[in-house]
């Protein structure tokens, strides 16, 4: 299996964990412990605890979905650019963020991420998008 097939597997699975709540998957996808790089500053999470995390947004945005528009997969590193897109619960509102995604992977799981994220209300001007987080948007 190549690293781009490894990578291309790990973050299908991943997909499933965020879109479908298949937090079975979590196991499979993310590494003991997990180093995050993100707006709550820079902090190392156990797996059990990002899956709770994880758990706790779905309740709070139970419709998320993750819109991607460019990736790459090169040896154990993955990127993404994504709009993250849900309804608010209380005003009944959509709400987008715009943010750009980079990982570390080990032994086929997700070790580190850096994540940049703009404000409530924005989003990457394309029209389209991939079909799927591995996939690749028409055109492109």
């Amino acid at each position: 299996m190549t690293n781009a097939t490894v990578l291309e597997d790990l973050f299908d699975r991943w997909e499933r964990v965020w879109h479908e709540g298949a937090f079975d998957l979590v196991e499979s996808c993310v590494a003991p412990s997990y180093v995050r790089h993100d707006e709550m500053g820079d902090r190392t999470v156990a797996r059990e605890d990002y899956a709770a995390e994880l758990s706790r947004l779905r309740q709070a945005r139970p419709d998320i979905r993750i819109i991607v528009y460019d990736h790459s997969f090169e040896g154990d590193r993955a990127w993404f650019r994504f709009t993250m897109k849900w309804t608010d619960l209380e005003s009944s509102e959509v709400r987008t963020r715009a943010g750009l995604q980079s990982y570390r992977t080990e032994a086929g799981r997700l070790a580190e991420t850096w994540v940049i994220m703009q404000p409530v209300g924005s989003a990457w001007s394309d029209t389209v998008a991939q079909a799927s987080w591995t996939g690749r948007a028409p055109g492109r």
